[in-house]
């Protein structure tokens, strides 16, 4: 509790030392490269500014249920977006804007794949914190459904989120790593390491959902950026990073 009440002042002071016209998206890590395009795209053509807030879902999440000052949120899964509306924290109920993909990422001089994970070679393997991100928790559902959760639970290094994760992996801290095909799709990284992606069966599907904040005083802007998520630009973008848009496929 005194982790989520410390934060929630960071976002205060951080929002506070912004232009308060901004509108505030709060969005989960995976989505970084792609939002921020996105951001772009809109912010261009709507002539509204927005402020990105990263983090994994859970914590995101949190923070909304003890006040902080966000207009939309973006989540990585559904089940964070659809406990704030039972709290009556949203104006709508949560609507599913794209299916994530997962992948088994390194940056290091070899080509990972499940089955190399119970060898000695590989040391550290980083996962998001499957208590508040889902790209976390789907990962451990992926090496429960493999067989080999036990054997490599001693090697797990949990990242605070998806980004963080992909720090790890990138100055190779970690032999290994789980991250969001989003992530490897970018400019950014996309020539970075080796990877693999994940079998979906493998794992529940991870359905990303949007909602609006209650508490928003800016519910205008809020809905028209909302709305644009779910915009062919905006869909356009999310295919681009690999995301599964339902309707789409």
């Amino acid at each position: 509790m005194r982790q989520i009440v410390y934060s929630i002042l960071a976002v205060f002071v951080l929002i506070g030392c912004s232009n308060k016209s901004k509108l505030v998206v709060a969005t989960s890590a995976n989505m970084q490269f792609a939002v921020e395009e996105i951001q772009d795209k809109f912010e261009k053509e709507e002539g509204i500014a927005i402020d990105l807030i990263i983090g994994s879902s859970g914590k995101l999440s949190a923070q909304i249920e003890q006040g902080a000052p966000y207009d939309v949120f973006i989540s990585a899964n559904t089940k964070y977006p659809q406990y704030l509306f039972d709290k009556n924290l949203t104006e709508d109920e949560p609507k599913v804007y794209a299916h994530g993909r997962l992948v088994l990422w390194t940056c290091k001089n070899f080509i990972p794949s499940l089955d190399s994970l119970t060898s000695g070679a590989i040391e550290k393997i980083a996962i998001a914190n499957p208590k508040h991100a889902p790209y976390g928790e789907a990962a451990v559902s992926v090496l429960k459904n493999e067989g080999i959760y036990d054997a490599v639970l001693p090697k797990l290094v949990y990242a605070e989120s998806i980004s963080q994760c992909n720090h790890l992996i990138t100055t190779k801290a970690v032999d290994v790593g789980f991250t969001s095909y989003s992530t490897i799709s970018s400019e950014k990284m996309k020539n970075t390491g080796n990877w693999i992606a994940v079998d979906n069966t493998d794992h529940d599907p991870i359905e990303q959902a949007a909602v609006i904040i209650k508490n928003s005083d800016k519910k205008e802007a809020a809905r028209k950026f909302y709305e644009f998520l779910f915009s062919d630009p905006a869909i356009d973008i999310l295919q681009n990073y690999g995301y599964l848009i339902p309707g789409h496929e």
